[in-house]
């Protein structure tokens, strides 16, 4: 969208970065010169916010920073307009901090309460920083104004759903599929032991910090296949009779891709996805994190006849064309607005 921007993060790692990202100028903090930071990134996180803080913006008259974590804190020049795509406020402290907590090791959990306090108060007070704010989901647009007191405009984000086709039904297969990464939040384990119960089949493809637990507790119709290139992910999406999705996400792309591909998705009825899916036409909810629920919901979706048609027009919606649109429109308002501020 605006190929000529500099881009300033805290760590670059170049090889494992996009052509495109790699056109641009990069500016890091000096989180990026620290000990193991392109790895080991996230241990630095007490220090984000001296980091972003002493950033030189002061030549630039527009900042978007994308935010899921600290971003929003920069200081922009007075005169710029800092607008601020929001993933989510930091679920770490925020929402998800329990889970977070409960999950975490002794030393950790010693050292979260007052780094979450801290980190809290900074975050309030930043929200001032922010003169607009884009949500990427209605779930997000919710905890901004809880947290910080501010309004948003919804703006889903980008899916490439041209990657993405359906096959004909008679080469559909007889496994549903979960995506994504295995960790706690998620829920894989949910819908492995679901799938254990119910001795269906069931692929799994992702890494993640349970990936070893996921090996050891699926049964023999469960094949955890781990991280796979994305031929192999475009196959299983198309392959699928459909797409478990167990957790509770901001947006979650993943559902997009699944219905694209014209596969219907069973989903958490929670988060992003009632904002994607539509209920007896592109997928089914379960309404409680249990085995029982997935399992209900599984047997429900084997007695309906879904078109996969529907879930292709419905993915279509969350187009890259249509993003780029939408957020062009909200920041050239959000300049025009602050221009008419200027002539008061």
């Amino acid at each position: 969208m605006y190929p000529c921007a500099d881009i300033f993060t805290h760590v670059y790692d170049a090889s494992v970065v996009s052509d495109v990202i790699k056109r641009h100028r990069i500016h890091t903090t000096f989180i990026d010169r620290l000990p193991g930071a392109k790895k080991l990134y996230k241990k630095y996180l007490p220090l984000m916010p001296m980091a972003l803080e002493q950033m030189d913006l002061n030549e630039y008259d527009l900042v978007i920073s994308s935010e899921s974590g600290p971003a929003k804190g920069i200081i922009p020049s007075p005169a710029a307009l800092h607008v601020c795509y929001c993933h989510s406020p930091m679920r770490y402290i925020w929402n998800m901090y329990n889970r977070y907590y409960d999950s975490s090791g002794l030393m950790t959990r010693l050292m979260m309460p007052p780094l979450a306090h801290y980190l809290r108060t900074w975050d309030v007070a930043t929200a001032n920083r922010v003169d607009h704010f884009a949500a990427n989901s209605a779930t997000v647009a919710q905890r901004i104004k809880s947290y910080y007191r501010r309004d948003s405009e919804i703006i889903h984000p980008p899916v490439d759903t041209t990657a993405f086709h359906p096959i004909p039904s008679s080469e559909v297969g007889d496994h549903y599929l979960m995506v994504g990464e295995l960790v706690s939040y998620k829920r894989p384990d949910l819908a492995v032991e679901a799938f254990n119960l119910m001795k269906a089949k069931l692929v799994v493809i992702g890494g993640g910090e349970m990936l070893d637990r996921m090996r050891r507790i699926a049964g023999p119709t469960v094949t955890i296949m781990g991280p796979q290139p994305f031929d192999v992910l475009k196959e299983q999406y198309s392959r699928c009779k459909a797409l478990i999705f167990p957790g509770e996400e901001d947006f979650g792309i993943v559902p997009v891709e699944a219905m694209a591909s014209g596969r219907p998705v069973i989903a958490y009825g929670r988060g992003g996805a009632t904002e994607t899916v539509v209920a007896d036409k592109t997928g089914v909810f379960f309404d409680i994190q249990t085995t029982e629920a997935i399992i209900d919901a599984v047997e429900r979706l084997e007695r309906m006849d879904l078109n996969p048609a529907d879930a292709v027009a419905r993915a279509a919606e969350f187009r890259t064309d249509v993003f780029i649109q939408k957020f062009k429109s909200f920041v050239g308002k959000s300049i025009g607005e602050r221009a008419n501020v200027g002539h008061l």
